[in-house]
């Protein structure tokens, strides 16, 4: 079954749990940013999941390194899964495989800088995984002529679980879904909305309709 995963790239504790609170009905997994948890700390994950014991709780490390130290930190601290930056070290990510195992929990390749995202998702998803991060960066999507479609076409020849970030609204979330993902993340097209929990219900409808 899909799931509906909403990336929270807001600045402190008190407005990311204010934004979880109106769109936790709708999504499956809560995603706590980088700039997130480089503002906040490990607080901001137990305190994510302590208001959302239900729902999986993303941390957004991107760990280029000490891959079963840093792993092992987010899952102490109540995150049920974590970012290794694909672009690293096979070791750094078996070293974080190796912690999810021992607390139960899983980890996320993110494909960022990854030049072939394709041949990478495949090749990490055999070091055990819980799915790979098809991700198009906020700097990579301001460029001009970006288009999701190409995260959407890789999604289909990927084979392996994946999921798609780099843009994710409601007016593709129907393509995205249809590609075969595991996971959809919307993040701008939730946060940056007027009305969040609207937009976070509408994706969600969307999405379960595709």
């Amino acid at each position: 079954m899909a799931k509906l995963q909403v990336a929270i790239d807001l600045l402190t504790t008190k407005d990311a749990l204010a934004l979880a609170g109106k769109v936790a009905p709708y999504v499956d997994i809560i995603e706590l940013g980088t700039p997130l948890i480089k503002s906040e700390g490990l607080a901001v994950i137990t305190a994510m999941k302590q208001a959302h014991p239900d729902k999986l709780v993303f941390a957004d490390f991107k760990t280029a390194d000490t891959g079963e130290l840093e792993a092992d930190m987010a899952f102490k601290a109540g995150a049920d899964l974590v970012t290794i930056l694909g672009a690293v070290d096979n070791a750094t990510i078996i070293g974080a495989v190796k912690a999810a195992k021992a607390h139960n929990k899983g980890v996320v390749v993110d494909t960022i800088g990854v030049t072939d995202r394709v041949k990478r998702a495949q090749e990490v998803s055999a070091l055990g995984v819980e799915f790979v991060e098809l991700h198009a960066g906020l700097d990579e999507q301001a460029q001009t002529g970006y288009s999701i479609q190409v995260l959407i076409d890789e999604a289909t020849r990927a084979g392996v679980p994946v999921s798609i970030a780099g843009g994710v609204n409601l007016s593709n979330i129907a393509a995205v879904k249809q590609a075969g993902v595991a996971v959809a993340v919307a993040g701008g097209a939730i946060y940056g909305a007027a009305d969040p929990a609207a937009a976070a219900k509408e994706l969600r409808e969307a999405f379960d309709a595709a």
